[in-house]
């Protein structure tokens, strides 16, 4: 740690009257100091930190920020300013020696509040939602442009954002906590409001005294105020101030929300707003509001707003976020603790539970001073589960108080709601969690619910389950519903199914024999909450070592294998009819056009999927309409002129499995000429692509230029690693000696990119498909 670091203009000349240049933090490890000491290190200060319980998550932040992490009694020498969290008590070992030194021991709120007297501070608040609301305003100012200061309260899902920055710009976009009384050393230029409701019975006793701090906040906020529309208690707060409202009914108005995704939502904006619609990469309508609020902000510090400036939105663990999903159930952990923010999610999560699955919620009370204010409250909220899983409560330091403890909770949820299956067993977590996966079935929704240690006790219960048994039970489930013709495969060999041939085992999978099994497979996939993923002939994608937790489907059986002329020059074909055969087939008919497809290893349906292409044409060339079934059962066809086509992509088949496409050649030529055309492509493909096995080009061609050129250019054809290597025929591809493994793969992608990006200054972006997976989560 640098004892005299250089501060970035953006910091405070000092710091409470004092020059500071060493800070250490009491409590680093959670999520109100973590993100403050990254913040502190981002101006330049000299920082340093202990805490009790360090996650793995949070310690990887702090270190790449530069904090140096010490035993959580220490306090290293040469510190000017020590600051506390909340949760730290009067005996703590760093807090005694802190105070014995005569050191000046401060709270989060107080330095975060002298830290923004140097900014134009944006004051994110209020009782729920605004850890989501002030990462969603930071994701949205940074897609527009901006590069703000930022103090979250939470973790990104993405590991490789930080939850705070230094930022360059004037603003400073922080989550504002009131409840250790600190909200009241704050001046914002901007404060946004969430919503209101009367928490931390510990500090607030009466409503009333959360409702002045708040209205004092109002009183110091030398700008706009905004607050929720539907919040009838930031209403009177702010009766006295002019203030602007948004969501449902607001001036920056939410007029709907339409799910356009798995995690995803299109909401309809009015009102005040420059934008008419905007896409969220969020579920539920509580984020939808949290959307609103943090682009009516953006709007207001004078960012440009555009449809997606949330469609990246990476999400923040632990606010509904889905950690496990596709295999046959869904767990979404949310740091929900109070009765209102239980009732919103747990109304958000029932939308999201299929028709044959329960939603099952394991919920561990935060502090026994707020379980007992809200004992009734909590109660009425969780008899929207179907199954309720109770842990002791979590104390974060707080004394036993009577009536709030979790055997007092569960009498009162008993009395209310006596035919609810409840599960609460003293002690250790672990005896909970056996209980919830013996009751656990295909299709249910698990919602972890807390502010406590909960999320650490599932993460290990997921790592430890059965699954074998499990993919068992989902293999039985599905069986029922296929002909006899249709079977269904465990741990389904992938490598051999593949042009690059690497890879492991599908942990179900089932090859179609009609479109009546293929219907009830996604249907019944679809009721049970399982993954389906579509598989053609194996090009264009790497399948990882692991396999896939899903269902892939293939359509290899012949049925899917249809070439019918349709009389007028069109020709109907099945999406399982290999490519090449398709130009073959169009060869002996005479059909041009199709010629450029002939030497690419896939079928109609992959070629679809990908609007893949070859010597200057591109599958939708030929497209005349497609016939495609969501992944939700629905069977649909479309013309191409309906159908968003771009590089490598087609937006309707993104979720879906084409099963057959209706193509209109570009004429009708005698059958030699077609067949030399397409010997000419072969001969060329020959002479300029490997013939090892391959996935064929392994990134997308950036603009104006060529991947395959900026490998070569960079020296790194003949590049192994294993038994993978950059083809040294043509630098865009990665062939398989025989052994390679898809870590060998992956490892040489990285490299790749990183040598092409050092050496060119240009960062390529696979274009073969990681199997499963998305390439964020290994690059």
């Amino acid at each position: 740690m640098n004892s005299e670091a250089s501060l970035s203009p953006l910091a405070p000349d000092a710091l409470f009257g004092t020059r500071v240049r060493r800070l250490h933090l009491v409590g680093v490890g959670g999520m109100g100091l973590g993100p403050l000491a990254i913040y502190c290190a981002g101006l330049g200060y000299g920082v340093s930190g202990g805490d009790d319980a360090m996650s793995a998550p949070m310690e990887f932040q702090l270190l790449r920020a530069g904090v140096e992490l010490v035993e959580a009694g220490v306090v290293p020498e040469g510190v000017e300013l020590v600051v506390v969290s909340s949760a730290i008590n009067s005996t703590h070992p760093a807090l005694v020696t802190a105070l014995s030194r005569g050191l000046r021991v401060v709270r989060r709120g107080e330095l975060l509040a002298e830290l923004a007297s140097a900014r134009r501070l944006v004051a994110v608040c209020g009782s729920h939602g605004k850890t989501t609301t002030t990462a969603m305003l930071f994701t949205a100012l940074r897609a527009a442009g901006y590069e703000p200061g930022y103090v979250g309260g939470g973790l990104f899902a993405d590991d490789t954002l930080a939850p705070a920055a230094a930022g360059k710009d004037a603003w400073l976009v922080a989550e504002i906590d009131e409840s250790d009384g600190t909200i009241s050393r704050f001046r914002p230029e901007l404060t946004v409001v969430v919503n209101l409701d009367w928490d931390h019975p510990d500090h607030y006793r009466t409503q009333a005294d959360l409702e002045a701090a708040f209205s004092g906040l109002f009183e110091r906020t030398t700008g706009a105020i905004l607050i929720n529309a539907a919040c009838e208690l930031s209403r009177r707060v702010a009766s006295s101030r002019e203030v602007s409202t948004f969501g449902l009914g607001g001036e920056y108005a939410l007029t709907a929300t339409k799910v356009s995704g798995p995690a995803r939502q299109e909401i309809s904006l009015g009102g005040k707003f420059n934008l008419p619609e905007a896409s969220v990469r969020a579920f539920g309508e509580f984020n939808a509001v949290n959307a609103t609020a943090a682009l009516a902000v953006a709007e207001i510090c004078g960012a440009r707003l555009r449809a997606d400036l949330l469609a990246n939105y990476p999400g923040v663990r632990r606010r509904q976020a889905v950690v496990a999903g596709g295999a046959g159930f869904m767990v979404v952990e949310d740091y929900a603790h109070h009765p209102a923010e239980i009732n919103a999610l747990l109304a958000g999560l029932r939308g999201r539970v299929p028709e044959k699955g329960r939603l099952r919620v394991v919920f561990q009370p935060h502090r026994f001073s707020r379980t007992a204010q809200f004992r009734a409250a909590f109660a009425a909220a969780l008899g929207a589960a179907d199954a309720l899983y109770l842990l002791d409560v979590y104390g974060a330091g707080e004394p036993v108080l009577a009536g709030g403890t979790s055997a007092d909770l569960a009498g009162e949820i008993r009395l209310a709601h006596a035919a609810l299956p409840l599960v609460y067993l003293p002690g250790e977590h672990r005896a909970v969690y056996e209980r919830l996966d013996a009751d656990l079935r295909p299709g249910d929704v698990v919602a972890i619910v807390g502010a406590g240690d909960l999320d650490v006790s599932a993460r290990a219960w997921l790592a430890g389950r059965d699954t074998a048994g499990w993919w068992d039970r989902l293999a039985g489930e599905l069986a029922p519903c296929l002909s006899a013709d249709t079977k269904i495969q465990r741990e389904a060999p992938l490598a051999g199914k593949t042009t690059l041939g690497v890879g492991g085992a599908a942990r179900l999978y089932a090859e179609p024999a009609n479109e009546g099994d293929l219907l009830a497979l996604i249907r019944r996939a679809h009721l049970l909450g399982l993954r389906v993923l579509p598989l053609g002939r194996g090009s264009n994608l790497l399948v990882p070592d692991e396999g896939v937790d899903a269902l892939v489907l293939s359509l290899r059986h012949t049925f899917w294998e249809s070439f019918s002329p349709m009389g007028d020059g069109r020709v109907r074909v099945g999406a399982g009819l290999r490519l090449r055969n398709l130009c073959g087939l169009a060869a002996k008919a005479g059909l041009a056009g199709f010629e450029f497809l002939e030497g690419i290893p896939g079928n109609v349906g992959g070629a679809l999927r990908m609007n893949a292409g070859a010597m200057g044409g591109w599958m939708f060339d030929v497209v005349e309409s497609v016939e495609f079934i969501t992944l939700a059962g629905e069977r649909r066809t479309l013309p191409k002129t309906a159908m968003h086509v771009d590089y490598r992509h087609c937006a309707e088949l993104e979720n879906a499995i084409a099963v057959a496409a209706t193509l209109r050649p570009a004429q009708t030529v005698a059958g030699a000429e077609v067949t030399a055309q397409m010997e000419a492509y072969r001969d060329k493909r020959k002479k300029s692509q490997p013939r090892e096995p391959s996935a064929g080009c392994i990134f997308k061609n950036p603009p104006g230029d060529s991947a395959g050129r900026l490998i070569d250019v960079s020296g790194l054809k003949g590049e192994r690693v294993g038994d993978a290597e950059v083809s040294p025929v043509h630098a865009n591809f990665i062939v398989n000696h025989d052994h390679a493994r898809a870590a060998d793969v992956i490892a040489l992608v990285r490299r790749v990119r990183a040598r092409v990006e050092q050496a060119q200054g240009v960062r390529l972006e696979p274009e073969v498909l990681l199997y499963g997976k998305d390439w964020k989560e290994v690059l």
